[in-house]
Order: structure tokens, then sequence, then C-alpha cells
């Protein structure tokens, strides 16, 4: 895995690219949340994930997410309200 992903005019650390990962295979993330929170767009994080995923794990996302509706704010319904599922995250240590 690459330390650092060169991104428009700044560098995701590890941590950032691993966030970035995690929100887009998250199903209620959409990919609007990943561009307001790291400045990545739909196509950016396309590929981010192209590079960061083995080609197999790549594939396996892509066919995910591929028409998911709410992998975009757009298309989903009014009933999500959030982003995620309270369970959905590990508790973090700081």
């Amino acid at each position: 895995m690459r330390i650092a992903q060169f991104v428009d005019e700044r560098t995701l650390n590890e941590e950032e690219i691993s966030r970035v990962i995690e929100m887009a295979w998250e199903d209620r993330t959409p990919f609007e949340a990943i561009e307001l929170n790291y400045g990545l767009s739909e196509s950016r994080v396309i590929k981010l994930m192209r590079s960061q995923l083995k080609p197999k794990s790549f594939k396996v996302w892509r066919e995910r997410v591929t028409g998911r509706k709410t992998k975009h704010e757009a298309f989903r319904t009014k009933e999500i309200t959030r982003g995620y599922c309270p369970t959905q995250y590990k508790h973090r240590r700081r």
C-alpha cells in the first residue's frame, strides 16, 4: 500500500487514504461526502481505489457501487437521512 497519494494540490496521508477507502466501501456514504471531506470527486475516488486495492478487490468494489442509489445524494430516497448505520463503525481509540 502506498503511504501517500497525490490529489490535486495536496497529499493524503495513510490515515486519510484508509478513511477514504472505508467511506467508499460503505453503502450509505455518498461520493459527495467523500468530496466534501477530502476534495476527491467520484472519478478520483475510483482512481485511488484502483491504485490501493488488489485487482480482484477493486473489481468487487466497482460491481458493488455501480448503480447503487445510496452512493449518490441525487438518487437517494428521502428516507435516507444519514450516511451510516449507528452500529457500522468500530470503536476507535484516540
